[in-house]
Order: C-alpha cells, then sequence, then structure tokens
C-alpha cells in the first residue's frame, strides 16, 4: 500500500484511466495510511473518509460507464484548513474561527474536483497562518516526517506532512512569507508560489485584500514538479473574487527557447548566512543546470534587503492592523506563537495614510528596478531558507558564528512576496543530519511556466523526492 500511495499523481490517474488502478482501491490505501500515520503526524484536521469515499465510487462509476476523465481522475487530495472546502471545517488553525465550516468550494476547490481530484480532508496550520512552524491551540502541533522532533514547517506544514509521508497525492497550500516555500524545503517535496491572482485566492482566510492581495497567494504542492504543472494548469485561471486576477494564458516554453535563458545564482543574501550543506544544495543545482546546457552566472540582484524591510512594513505592520480587531479583546485564546508575532507588530508605530503610501510606492520603484536587473538573467536560483527543519521550539541558530534568529532565517522567501514573483521549491539534497534541502528557482511575475520549466530539469539532473524515513 505505501508503494501506491508513492506514486506520482500523474502515475495514479494514468493507471486509474488504464483501468489498471481502482480509484476505490487507491482512496482506501491513502486512508490507511493516514490512519496509521496521522496519529504521529498530526498532518490532518479533519478527514472526510465518507465523502471521500462517495466521491471514489463515483469516480469508479465513470470509468466503468467511459466517461470523459479529467487529468486528475481519482486521484486523492488534501486542502489546507484555511481555504473553503464545502462542509469542512476551515478554521486557520485559531480558536477564533473555532468550529466554523465552509458553505461552499473555493473556485481552486471546483476547479480540482472538476479534473477529478477527491477530496481527502483538510490540513493544519499555525495559528491564523502566522509562523514557519505548525502548531496552535485547536489542533496542536504537526511534526516533520523526516524527523518527529522538527517542525514540517509553517504555515502549510500540514499540507507538506502530509504530501511527504505518502498520506495525499499532492495538495494546495498558501504563501504570504514562505508560507508553501519553507514547507516544501523543510520536507522534502516540490511546492509553487505563483503570481498573485495567477491562481485565485478566493476563498483564503485571510482574505485576499489590501496587503494580503500583495503579498499572499494559493499555490500547489506535491511531491514531484511534473504534479505542480498539472495541478497548476487545473487552478490557475482568474476569478471575480481575487482582486489580483488576470487573464494570463497558460504558455509552457519549448526546450530550445529554454535554454536561451540566462540563470543567475547566489548562495547567500550577504546578510543572512546559511548553512553549509544550503550552500551546497544551491551549487549543486546550479552545476546541474550548467550540464543541462544553460548559461548559468554567479549573480545577485540589488535591493534584496530593501525588499525584505518593505515586506515587513506590509505583512507585518499593515497585517497586524488588519487582523487587531480579530485579535483585541482575545488574546487569551491565542497560541503563544501569535502572541509572540503580535508582540513584534505592536513594538511598530502603526501606518499612517502618508507611511502606507510611502511604502507602497518604495515597493513599486524597487520593483521595476529589480526586474529590469532581472532582463540580464531571468531566472535565479537561491537558498529556500538559512536551515534545514529546526526542533520544536528552537528560536535562533548559529551559523558560521553568527546567530540567526527565527524572524531572519526566512528572508529567502519574503523578498519574492514583496516583488510578486512565482517561485517555486524542488528537494536538491540533504544535511549531515539526513534532513531535505531545496532550492528556490524565480522569475518575473506571470512567467511562472519558466520556473516550472527550470525546477523540472534540477529535479531530473539532482534526483528530486525522497520517501521519509516515518
Amino acid at each position: 500500500m505505501r508503494e501506491l500511495t508513492f506514486l506520482s499523481a500523474i502515475a495514479m490517474a494514468e493507471r486509474i484511466r488504464e483501468k489498471k488502478l481502482s480509484p476505490v482501491e487507491l482512496l482506501e490505501a491513502h486512508l490507511g495510511r493516514i490512519e496509521k500515520l496521522n496519529p504521529k503526524l498530526n498532518a490532518f484536521v479533519q478527514v472526510d473518509t465518507e465523502g471521500a469515499r462517495r466521491q471514489a465510487r463515483a469516480a469508479e462509476t465513470a470509468v466503468t460507464r467511459q466517461e470523459p476523465l479529467g487529468p486528475l481522475h481519482g486521484v486523492p487530495i488534501s486542502i489546507k484548513s484555511s481555504i473553503d472546502v464545502m462542509g469542512l471545517r476551515c478554521e486557520a488553525g485559531t480558536r477564533l474561527r473555532a468550529g466554523l465550516v465552509a458553505s461552499q468550494d473555493a473556485p481552486l476547490v471546483a476547479r480540482l474536483r472538476k479534473a477529478g481530484a477527491i477530496v481527502l480532508g483538510t490540513t493544519n496550520t499555525p495559528e491564523l497562518l502566522m509562523a514557519w512552524e505548525t502548531d496552535n491551540l485547536l489542533y496542536g502541533r504537526t511534526n516533520n516526517p523526516w524527523d518527529l522532533s522538527r517542525t514540517p514547517g509553517g504555515s502549510s506544514g500540514g499540507e507538506a506532512a502530509a504530501i511527504a509521508a505518502g498520506c495525499s497525492a499532492g495538495g494546495v497550500g498558501s504563501d504570504g512569507g514562505g508560507s508553501i516555500r519553507v514547507p516544501a524545503h523543510f520536507s522534502g517535496i516540490c511546492g509553487l508560489k505563483p503570481t498573485p491572482g495567477r491562481i485565485p485566492a478566493t476563498g483564503h482566510f485571510p482574505t485576499s485584500v489590501a496587503c494580503f492581495a500583495l503579498l499572499g497567494v494559493v499555490g500547489p504542492m506535491a511531491r514531484t514538479v511534473a504534479d505542480l504543472k498539472v495541478l497548476f494548469e487545473v487552478m490557475q485561471g482568474p476569478d471575480d473574487g481575487d482582486p489580483s486576477s488576470a487573464p494570463v494564458p497558460v504558455r509552457w516554453p519549448q526546450p530550445y527557447d529554454l535554454k536561451k535563458l540566462r540563470i543567475g545564482y547566489f548562495e547567500d543574501d550577504g546578510r543572512t548566512p546559511v548553512t553549509p550543506e544550503t550552500r551546497a544544495a544551491v551549487r549543486r543545482a546550479a552545476e546541474a543546470l550548467q550540464r543541462a546546457g544553460f548559461e548559468v552566472r554567479l549573480w545577485r540582484p540589488e535591493g534584496l534587503d530593501q525588499a525584505r524591510q518593505l515586506w515587513w512594513r506590509f505583512f507585518g505592520v499593515a497585517g497586524g492592523m488588519l487582523l487587531g480587531p480579530m485579535i483585541r479583546g482575545r488574546e487569551a485564546d491565542l497560541s503563544p506563537i501569535l502572541k509572540q508575532f503580535s508582540a513584534l507588530v505592536a513594538a511598530e508605530p502603526p501606518h499612517t495614510a502618508q507611511t502606507l503610501l510611502e511604502t507602497w510606492i518604495m515597493r513599486d520603484v524597487l520593483r521595476m528596478e529589480i526586474f529590469s536587473q532581472m532582463r540580464e538573467y531571468p531566472i535565479l536560483l537561491c537558498p529556500v531558507a538559512s536551515i534545514p527543519a529546526f526542533r520544536h521550539g528552537e528560536r535562533d541558530w548559529k551559523i558560521d558564528g553568527q546567530t540567526v534568529s527565527y524572524f531572519d532565517a526566512w528572508s529567502y522567501c519574503e523578498w519574492f512576496n514583496l516583488l510578486g514573483t512565482p517561485a517555486a521549491v524542488v528537494p536538491v539534497g540533504q544535511s549531515d543530519e539526513g534532513l531535505p534541502i531545496g532550492v528556490q528557482i524565480v522569475a518575473r511575475p506571470w512567467e511562472e511556466e519558466l520556473v516550472l520549466a527550470v525546477a523540472e530539469v534540477v529535479e531530473k539532473e539532482c534526483g528530486g523526492w525522497q520517501p521519509p524515513p516515518v
């Protein structure tokens, strides 16, 4: 059964179409794996066993009747519990929304169902998604399938742990400051943070408005880049509920055109150090792309530290102002992680109309400057974070004699939320302790197809996903 649940989503759908695998059999294998592993991982907050069985039986009937089948027909998937799935809880890990049940599917969930996917259930998050680890007072802590004493990351940590452990073939996370990419990196899977609006964030909480629409996105997570590509194609497309939405057609590059791209890579940002194994992973990916025929040069755009600072002015200060009314007076119900985040926000002066306008202007000017630099190097290759998966409760780390704090280790992701660029993570290596290490591949806005095409080359050359030991 383990081998069945570790197939790629594409392979699952292909076997179902060829009648070599029953959707019911595949679902039961996943439910059995969830029953076995979820007590250790705590990845799922709700498993819709009966609903999934109904979906699987309907998928079986469609195959028997030779009805048209979608690209994910019969494939079991999971959804982060900050995204609406009709009839399932959508609490975003907070007591402030305890018991809240979605009345309808988010558009991306409806699109996945139309493509034939079977929704298994919803996965755990930190409270209000405001952490790079997954723990809350509603459902507790999620553990990493590579080492249960460590976190799978956050805020899409439950999703990453479920997919990495073979409890789900793939699924959907969200990302406002690394929340897809850090869990993918920590858990040894693939993830895509798209351009805001490329995949509609309609039906996500927090709602996609103001700073959350500028920075935050929803995106696919899976064990292979090929599965990311299918999930991306199914979910992408405009929707009126996302203010960043745009009708951008899917444009997969031809291999000949792809090899014309110049790729710039850097091992660190000159401010926040990374572990030696992280450096080695970036070098390995760069060398792999060179072997594959790309022109790859050591290069780092200017302005990244300003991007980090501006990201916090939106995500931390403006985001805290948006969430403040919901939290105020309910501090006793908040998790320690959210209290820590709130204390950081409270230490900053709130935005005035003038400071918010100035931040917005500086963000737009910086985007223009960095995108102009990227004309020479349209693809960037860099770390995802300073470290691999950390032990529960850790808050700082020593790297090269320098202390890296909890809120600094993820700046490698935050830049690209501020800039609104697509970024994918693909596993490349392991640390000395046997923990997975991913690299980040970035392009300019609306160029998800280039990012995924380059990620697929890195995956092929470097080996890609490996099963965790859990």
